[in-house]
This record gives C-alpha cells, structure tokens and sequence, in this order.
C-alpha cells in the first residue's frame, strides 16, 4: 500500500426522518436553506443507497457531478465520504463538480474507467431551470445504469426510505480536490477506494451564438461551438459557470434569456446591428433548449417535429432511419402530423423524460421531446440542449449545401415556414406560474379530479372565470419550496 494512501474508517451516524424528501420526476428540488438542515441530504443519499440493489452499490462505479449551483461542492463531498462507506469502489466527479445532465447519461453510457469499469449509476445535483443562490434552489436525483432517470419503482422506494431512516453511513475521509484532474485512492474496511476527477467536456464532446446563462452549459458550448466548430468567442453568452448562474433565472425562454432575446432583434427595443441568423440557449444543467433565428422564436413543439422531419436527410447519426418519435402529453400536435407523414412509430407519454427512455431502451424511440424547451435523442437517456443545438445547425447546414457560393441562405425562419405549409401549423400556450402555493395548487388538481366524476357539471362551468380566480389565489400565496 502507497504511503501517501489514506486508510478511512466508516461510522454509522443515528438520524431522524424528514418530511417531503419525495422525488418528483426530476428528483428532489428543495430551497439551499432546505438541504443544509443537520442530516437532510445525508437522509435522502442513504435513502437512495439502499433502495437501490446491492451490486448497485457494493463494488460499484458511481458519477457524481451537477451544474455547479450554490452548495454543490459541499453536497460532492458528503456524498462522496457516503459512497465510501457504503462500499462504492469508485466514484467519478466532472472537474470542479461540472457535468450537465446530458453529459452524466453519456459518460454512464459511454465512458470507460482506467481500470475497465463502467458507471452503474449517479447523483446529479441540479434544480434545472430553477434559480440558484444561497436562498434559491438546490436539487438531487438518481440516475441508473442506462443513464435515464430512476423509473418510480426505484424513486417510491427511496421516498419510502426516507421515512423510517434511523441512520446512515459516513466515511471518515479528507475532501478530496475535485479542481485538479487526477485518481485519488483511499483504503477502507472493505478495500481500495478511489475518486476519479476528469476532463468535465470530453466525453460529451465524443457523441456531438449560444447563450449558456451562467450555467454548466458554458463548459460545453466553448469546447463544441468554439474549440470543435471553430466558432468564434464572440458568439458565446454568459458561458462562465456560476454558483446562482449570475444571479439570473437559468431557463431558457423569452422571458429568462433577455439578453440573447435582444441580439436576435426579438426585444422590445430594437437594436441598430443586424441580429445574427442562428440564436440558442440552455439552462442551469444544459437539457433544456431554445432556439432562435432572426427576429424569430421557434416553439418546443415546432422544434422537435421539424428535427424529426429533417433527421434522416440531415443528421448523420439518423442517416438509416428513425426507429419512432415521441412526445409529452403538454406537447402540440405538430410531431404527431410528422410521424403520420413519414410512417413512423408514434408515442405519447406522460412528463418526465424516464418515460422517453423506455421507449428507447425497447428500441421505439429516436427523437422526443417536451413542450417545456426538452428536446432529446436516444444517443443518451436525457433530454440535451446542445445535442438540441447541433441538430438545428446540422439542418441549417443541409438545406444550405447549394448555397455556399454567394446564393441566398436557407434562414431559420425559411425551415419553419416551409415545414408549415408542409405538415400545417399548430398553436398551443404554456403558462408558468412560479413560486406558488403548493397548497392551494394541489386544492386545484384535487378539485379537477373531483369534477371528472360529472361530466354535465364540468359543461356548466364557466372555466374562463374558474381559473381566473384559482389562479389568483394560488399566485398569491406563499414560495413554495418544491417546483
């Protein structure tokens, strides 16, 4: 045994359940003020460790990494020192703690350790879209060995857990520097343990103007667009990593990403340069997307048929065919006019992208996406907003093949229009309402329930007046902690 090899003990450390540690389908999302309590995250890590099977955990190779929000180096730490003691013999951390969601599905499905070994499993810490900061959001969920998200037999045993835990495990470790890329290896009642920290870009780069609004995104978008595509500096916004992502809203929509809105001449001040073609955006932990051209927004829904329609054609990865395409209930019509048109296999499939992932693990699902800016293929088992990104570029880049030489450019706006007077258009509307009462949103929901029982009550209902006054009631309320 190396000298410098630090030899740790493990101790069991008595606790007491919380309430509410339930995953919703993209894990846990609580305010920081919330996951520093004595022992919380501790609960819900222990909780998860032994939902999941011993040869999950036992003997096995976990990633744990996030999109770098406020009390993420913290939480690697702990969940590091807990996967020590409870017998994980590796654990892979993106340097700095830095992986986006996307890119934790590919290293589990795609990387191979210096030893062999493959991920069977990791912690993500991230909230999404929700804002970060010391009294903002924090988050935690549980990916599995295809690298989707725990499916709900795993997340309702976990919750299960989480009521009746009376203590978890804790290896006495030193932190160990996640900054630098490098193996450090530790011993232990059960044998050897190391903690890989690597290269947060290289392996998403393998599979694969962007405005990343502070978040992990930034890491990816200067090595794709930049170092791999040749795309000068200029073109990237607000691609450095922050802790409460510049104390903006890591979501990528009209509202959220105002300064790319603005350059793409969509703001309510119109700027003197001529705004650029080809805009996009990601959030906090790079899935989601948003795609932009001049003075133009395209929709989630628009956008995920007009990838499927163009895939075969356009994208080299998709140049064999497309297995099926599917979408979120929320989602418009528009994908399902595409599926019928080409002869495709067509799903609709509830919120959250585990449902996707099944769908692909049976082999019936290429492209997919959600009406809330998630748009995805099975090269991972996550949605993925630059992999979002590229495909619109690759589409540009084919229905410009003949223009190169000087004739007019194929714009984004062009492939919209065009796939209109194709497969027609659709409308739908979103509306979010944050920070409300949850509560009162769940009074709603139950009520809704209720009114199904009696349909010629439903009819006599004025629902324009209905959610008006609901919707005032629970915008008035107070934050709620979990969104």
């Amino acid at each position: 045994m190396p000298e410098e090899m630090v030899v740790f003990k493990v101790a069991r450390i008595q606790t007491t359940p919380y309430d509410g540690q339930k995953p919703g389908t993209s894990g846990l999302r609580k305010k920081v003020k919330v996951f520093t309590q004595p022992n919380y995250l501790h609960n819900f890590v222990q909780s998860t460790f032994n939902a999941l099977s011993a040869e999950k955990v036992r003997g096995a190779t976990l990633v744990v990494s996030g999109d770098g929000r406020y009390f993420s180096k913290e939480a690697i730490q702990i969940i590091i020192k807990m996967a020590a003691a409870n017998g994980v013999r590796c654990v892979w951390v993106g340097q700095n703690g830095l992986l986006s969601t996307p890119a934790v599905s590919a290293v589990i499905r795609e990387r191979v350790g210096p030893d062999g070994s493959r991920a069977s499993g990791a912690f993500i810490l991230t909230a999404s879209h929700n804002p970060g900061g010391p009294h903002e959001d924090f988050g935690i969920k549980y990916n599995m060995e295809n690298g989707g998200p725990a499916p709900e037999g795993i997340t309702d045993k976990i919750f299960e857990n989480t009521k009746v835990i009376k203590e978890y495990l804790m290896a006495d470790l030193p932190d160990v520097d996640i900054s630098t890329i490098g193996i450090t290896n530790f011993t232990g009642p059960e044998g050897l343990f190391d903690v890989d920290v690597f290269d947060s870009a290289t392996d998403y780069v393998k599979l694969m103007n962007y405005d990343a609004l502070n978040g992990v995104a930034g890491a990816y978008a200067r090595r794709t667009f930049v170092e791999e595509l040749g795309a000068p500096e200029s073109s990237l916004l607000n691609c450095v990593p922050k802790e409460d992502f510049g104390g903006g809203h890591p979501d990528p929509n009209l509202t959220y990403a105002k300064e790319l809105v603005g350059r793409m001449g969509l703001g309510k001040s119109s700027s003197q340069e001529e705004p650029p073609e080809f805009g996009a955006a990601a959030d906090g932990d790079a899935d989601r997307n948003m795609i932009l051209g001049k003075r133009f927004f395209v929709t989630p829904s628009d956008s995920v048929a007009i990838i499927a329609a163009n895939a075969v054609q356009a994208i080299p990865y998709f140049s064999a065919g497309l297995k099926g395409v599917a979408r979120s209930m929320p989602t418009s019509a528009a994908l399902d006019v595409v599926a019928k048109h080409l002869n495709l296999k067509f799903f609709e499939v509830p919120t959250g992208w585990k449902f996707f992932g099944n769908l692909m693990d049976a082999g019936l699902c290429s492209v997919c996406g959600e009406e809330s800016f998630g748009t995805g293929s099975d090269h991972i088992r996550e949605k993925d907003g630059i992999w979002a990104v590229l495909a619109w570029l690759s589409i540009l880049a084919y229905r410009n093949k003949d223009n190169l030489s000087g004739g007019k450019l194929v714009t984004v706006e062009d492939i919209v229009r065009q796939h209109w007077a194709t497969f027609g258009r659709h409308y739908y509307t979103r509306y979010d309402y944050e920070n409300v009462d949850a509560g009162a949103a769940k009074e709603l929901m139950a009520h809704l329930v209720k009114l199904q029982s009696d349909l010629a009550e439903v009819n006599n209902i004025s629902w324009h007046q209905y959610f008006k006054k609901i919707l005032f009631n629970i915008a008035s309320g107070p934050c709620v902690q979990d969104k």
